[in-house]
């Protein structure tokens, strides 16, 4: 717990879920329109942060995930997939390499998991160290088209030109802050690493330059908005890597990995059998709702948010009756099938 940073949080009102998450700062409306048009910040400090460290930790990291990180330069990133040996989906992960460590952000719920996952995996001989660095650390992401226009505000040269993951250190209210491109959705924005003493004073700094404090409920509309996947609700053992929708993710010509086999094979003999939509209800629904196209029985709800607009969910639904624009019953509400920004449902290659 960030006692200096919760303390400045809760000036700004937030009130607190979880312990140490702000839920809320009591700003849904103008948080959620900062990060579609503005810009918002957002404390993730809860993801968990495991960093890979000595000579094999690279090779190590490439072979126990879905992406090619034997291609990739300090200074540099990609998103990565743990899966199990038959690709059923653990968690959706980013790696950002260092000269000497890869520091690997994952869902809050997998941390403990992954850190006793990929121990199993350690050998003799292999040279690797595991270590926790999420008590140590902070994360914060800005949110929003005008999240360059404030680095530039404060003294910080953008990374319009710049691919997702890069991140290099820079300075922020005096304090070390490794920044890096993407926001963990499929919304412009940056990722911010950085010591847990350092956390009070750049968020003050950063809320200060204009950015909107956002909360952990308008975080999760937006996860369902773009359609970002979840560990317990789109990524479980009962999804593969495909079905889950995140070739932005996954490596296909990196050689022997995990789950490597059930993707090629997937791949090649295109078996995906039912894959991630978002749908548009006109009702509140219980995620595990089985979703139906007439009488037939063709998916299921995994997530639901209620949106301005309207209730909105994220659910797996069988390959051969899913188009964008099908009509759907849900439950009691009548459904519409909608792309999502963040899923890339055809392969394109890895990192």
């Amino acid at each position: 717990m960030n006692q200096s940073l919760q303390d400045v949080q809760r000036q700004q009102g937030a009130e607190f879920a979880a312990g140490s998450i702000p839920a809320s700062f009591g700003n849904e409306a103008i948080a959620l329109q900062a990060a579609r048009h503005g810009i918002a910040i957002c404390d993730r400090s809860h993801w968990g942060r495991i960093q890979l460290s000595d000579a094999d930790h690279k090779t190590f990291l490439h072979n126990q995930s879905t992406n090619d990180f034997n291609r990739l330069q300090p200074g540099e990133g990609c998103d990565t997939l743990f899966v199990t040996p038959t690709a059923r989906t653990i968690d959706l992960a980013t790696a950002y390499i260092l000269d000497d460590a890869v520091i690997v952000v994952v869902s809050p719920n997998r941390r403990e998991y992954l850190l006793k996952w990929l121990d199993r995996y350690i050998f003799f001989g292999d040279k690797v160290t595991l270590k926790d660095i999420t008590s140590e650390t902070a994360m914060f992401s800005l949110i929003g088209p005008e999240s360059p226009a404030l680095l530039a505000k404060l003294g910080i040269q953008p990374f319009a030109d710049q691919s997702y993951a890069h991140h290099r250190l820079t300075t922020i209210a005096g304090q070390s802050v490794r920044v890096a491109v993407g926001s963990g959705l499929a919304l412009d924005g940056y990722t911010l690493i950085l010591g847990a003493e350092s956390a009070a004073p750049v968020w003050q700094a950063l809320v200060e330059a204009g950015a909107i404090p956002l909360g952990e409920r308008a975080w999760e509309q937006l996860r369902i908005e773009q359609g970002r996947p979840a560990p317990d609700r789109e990524l479980t053992e009962d999804y593969n890597a495909v079905e889950a929708s995140l070739w932005q993710a996954i490596s296909i010509n990196k050689g022997c990995y995990i789950g490597q086999e059930t993707i090629t094979r997937l791949d090649t003999y295109k078996g995906v059998k039912q894959q991630i939509w978002g749908i548009r209800l006109n009702a509140i629904v219980e995620p595990g709702t089985p979703i139906k196209l007439g009488e037939e029985k063709v998916g299921i709800l995994t997530s639901l948010t209620n949106t301005e607009a309207g209730p909105f969910g994220l659910g797996y639904v069988r390959t051969k009756a899913s188009q964008s624009g099908l009509k759907v019953q849900v439950g009691d509400s009548e459904g519409e099938l909608v792309e999502v920004p963040f899923l890339q449902r055809n392969r394109q290659g890895g990192c």
